[in-house]
């Protein structure tokens, strides 16, 4: 079996899942005695990647210090790396004092069943001033037009911390039960499969045929084991397609145009932030935690609007201390197919070519090309990805 990569801050996999069944039933009892806080999708998201290892090494939510800390410097008050603020952010906590136990409410399944137990280790409130500059140094900016800042201005400002225990994952093992996976799942599915260097790739779209060779290109280059394709299965912002939509795309992708068992289609239960740089450092510490020894981080990742320059998520890396992550990047220029040379390349590598040389679509283009049943030119996708998109589009 192969020595895989070790997980963020720590020997081992820290997941918060309470994995024991008697253990587990008891905490249910007892969480339908205990005060009820219905969280914001934010923190359910957050609960579910502490359950399932991919926010190893931390304990649960995070207080006023280490917030404010990871906004200035990326790190927590006890030195680890982590780049964006790990919260449960209410709007009142009135009824609330520290040491109580919770049972933490999930928005986003009928009924609203109990997600997680929560041990309150403080209740701190953040002043506007602070939200606003914690805002600047998350997203970039305090635009309330972007996504992100919008989403995260209406949580409220009091910040309730301490360690959580998770009674399950919400609605994403239930929704999408082939895909969703833990950081555990898959380090353990690459252990079996014997990979040592293992590639991943973020998406919360439909891969391209670009993005398709995007993949093909970093395996070869790396002398890569196994590719594992790790999408986003949370919140998008509206006109984004919808997982069970993207998730079709890119399993018939994967069956027709990879080699057998050289890649694995897996998703995570998260909203999107579109935080851009300080985003794309996040994915990167979770790509580590379930087993990946290099990620590809592209053109505008985890970006939204003109909020970003392109290539800034793949230069914050290059801001970080040598020890911040072991995972290391496969650093990729906007993919596109040349028709001088007949194949998809990266476009820096074609100094000789010309934007007409490329074939370049917008994603409004796409999306109105689908719409009206026209399969995109097969340079650009697949005709049988196409099919599934166009199918969706005129639903």
């Amino acid at each position: 079996m192969s020595t895989l990569i070790s997980p963020h801050g720590a020997d081992t996999l820290q997941p918060l899942f309470v994995d024991d069944d008697v253990t587990r039933a008891q905490l249910q009892t007892d969480a339908e005695s205990l005060t009820s806080v219905l969280i914001s999708s934010a923190a359910a998201g957050n609960a579910v990647m502490l359950a399932a290892g991919y926010f190893t090494p931390l304990t649960g939510f995070m207080n006023k210090a280490d917030t404010l800390s990871v906004g200035h410097s990326m790190t927590t008050t006890d030195g680890l790396f982590w780049p964006t603020p790990v919260l449960n952010l209410i709007p009142d906590a009135s009824e609330l004092k520290v040491d109580q136990r919770i049972a933490l409410r999930d928005p986003n399944v009928d009924g609203n069943p109990v997600l997680a137990v929560q041990q309150i280790s403080a209740i701190e409130v953040l002043t506007e001033e602070e939200i606003d500059t914690l805002t600047k140094q998350v997203f970039g900016t305090t635009d309330r037009d972007h996504p992100g800042v919008a989403e995260f201005r209406l949580q409220g400002n009091t910040v309730i911390s301490g360690p959580i225990q998770v009674l399950n994952y919400s609605y994403f093992e239930t929704e999408f039960p082939d895909t969703f996976r833990t950081a555990s799942d898959i380090r353990a599915s690459i252990a079996d499969k014997g990979w040592k260097r293992i590639v991943a790739f973020q998406t919360r779209n439909p891969m391209h045929r670009a993005h398709e060779e995007l993949c093909h290109m970093a395996m070869q280059r790396l002398d890569a084991d196994g590719l594992v394709i790790h999408m986003l299965l949370g919140k998008l912002k509206p006109g984004d397609i919808p997982a069970p939509v993207r998730d079709a795309a890119i399993r018939k992708m994967i069956e027709l145009y990879f080699p057998p068992n050289s890649a694995m289609v897996t998703g995570y239960g998260f909203d999107m932030l579109y935080a851009g740089p300080r985003e794309a450092l996040l994915h990167a510490v979770f790509r580590q935690n379930m087993g990946a020894t290099h990620f590809i981080i592209g053109r505008d990742h985890a970006g939204v609007g003109d909020y970003y320059e392109p290539f800034e998520a793949q230069e914050i890396f290059d801001q970080l201390p040598k020890d911040a992550l072991k995972i290391e990047l496969f650093k990729a220029d906007h993919t596109a197919y040349s028709k001088k040379l007949n194949k998809v390349v990266m476009m820096r590598e074609a100094p000789d070519h010309s934007k007409e040389d490329f074939v370049l679509l917008s994603g409004t283009a796409v999306r109105e090309m689908l719409s009206d049943g026209i399969a995109p030119p097969e340079e650009f996708s697949r005709p049988e990805v196409a099919k599934i998109l166009m199918d969706h589009y005129r639903a």
